[in-house]
């Protein structure tokens, strides 16, 4: 805008930008929708940014006044290069979705209204609460219910680069697109009992961009969940989100089947259930693999999990690179990394410790590491665990000459 000044007035508190489509909350102060709505829809935050009033009602009332106040500024300074804040199109309308709902009776229809709610969601926030609000949130779970064995084949819709060919797949992406809130999550799991069931047969049966969508999902809503409804999960439940490590679909995909797997672990036997389920094997080879700080963590904190019953350290022992990855990875992650393999090394030393497995130890230059964490800025409770397993195994291990003397003298020759 050259060296023209805009007035304060029409500048967003957020963005320090000027506003296109200026709303007003219910404490008084104006915002660019935009930027409102990341605040309070995408960042999940619940109050004023400004007065730091919570909100109970987030409602934006758009500020017409303010906004054809811009919009003369700027045709008035066009001559110095400003150009015209074009006016914002309306927010739908609850009557304009519930009437749009009501028109998909046939596949082909059902298609162009999935096209028609992608297009109106992509255009704000409030279009998005409105789709929510207005039962459209029903109305899509029940398609991903209904045709997700259905073999009808549509013309393929294509956006963002995944083809959908049924009803159930787009439908399944705008759910995910729609970003919930946590009420609404709630309600397809409590109001929709089945829906659930319809997810883990979209991640056995369908195509990997919906399986991604599936999983991705399933996490959100698993993580309003209420405990009790945790402990009931079944086998297959933690056999399809295996699979979905397994077969790498996405980094995305991964990491929302690998949150899946830590939000869930300690309620009821699920550990127990994804050892069956044969995640160990998985998580280790992904493990052998991965370099990614992020990932890493998240695997280690599956298997510090795991490790946490009989068969999952018995399975982790079972795997022939299993004591060897977990031990290279400490100190070469990050602090919580190095913290989550001192765990699951310390639970094998604890409770699943014959001498031959403390032997296989000191073979790998697992005892080398545990004294190198000692050492270093690794964190004060990878610390407290690897002085643990180093004064546990002393005895067997006195020979290795990194070994603290203090711990040694706890077992006087």
């Amino acid at each position: 805008m050259g060296e023209i000044e805009v007035p304060p007035l029409f500048l967003c508190p957020i963005s320090l930008e000027m506003m296109k489509d200026p709303v007003t909350i219910p404490t008084g102060i104006t915002y660019d929708r935009e930027s409102i709505e990341k605040w309070l829809f995408t960042n999940k935050n619940k109050n004023c940014p400004v007065t730091k009033q919570v909100l109970s009602n987030p409602d934006l009332t758009p500020n017409h006044t303010l906004r054809r106040v811009i919009q003369s500024w700027c045709t008035l300074n066009a001559s110095n290069g400003i150009e015209r804040v074009p006016t914002p199109k309306p927010a739908v309308n609850k009557s304009q979705i519930t009437k749009l709902l009501s028109s998909a009776k046939s596949p082909q229809m059902q298609m162009k209204c999935l096209q028609r709610l992608r297009s109106i969601a992509s255009t704000s926030e409030t279009n998005k609460r409105c789709i929510e609000s207005s039962g459209g949130v029903d109305f899509l779970a029940s398609l991903v219910k209904n045709n997700t064995t259905s073999t009808t084949s549509l013309e393929p819709c294509d956006h963002d680069g995944f083809e959908f060919t049924k009803p159930s797949d787009e439908a399944l992406s705008i759910l995910f697109s729609l970003q919930l809130s946590e009420s609404a999550l709630k309600s397809l799991s409590v109001k929709n009992g089945e829906f659930i069931e319809s997810l883990l047969n979209v991640l056995r049966v369908g195509c990997d961009e919906s399986r991604a969508y599936a999983v991705l999902l399933l996490n959100s809503i698993l993580e309003v969940e209420e405990p009790t409804q945790l402990v009931a999960l079944k086998l297959k439940f933690f056999v399809e989100l295996v699979q979905i490590l397994q077969d790498q679909i996405s980094p995305k995909a991964s990491k929302a089947a690998l949150q899946l797997l830590i939000n869930v672990g300690p309620w009821g036997r699920n550990r127990v259930k994804a050892v069956e389920a044969g995640a160990v094997k998985v998580l280790v080879d992904l493990l052998l693999d991965s370099s990614e700080k992020r990932a890493c963590e998240m695997i280690l904190t599956v298997l510090d999990q795991l490790c946490q019953c009989a068969d999952g350290r018995a399975e982790l022992l079972k795997h022939g690179a299993g004591l060897a990855v977990v031990s290279k990875k400490i100190l070469r992650v990050s602090k919580v990394g190095s913290e989550r393999a001192v765990g699951i090394l310390l639970s094998i030393s604890k409770y699943s410790a014959s001498p031959t497995v403390v032997q296989e130890m000191l073979q790998l230059g697992v005892v080398s590491k545990l004294c190198l964490v000692l050492q270093v800025d690794s964190g004060s409770k990878a610390k407290e665990k690897a002085r643990e397993m180093l004064k546990l195994h002393a005895r067997a291990w006195n020979n290795c000459s990194c070994i603290p003397m203090s711990l040694l003298s706890s077992y006087p020759s």
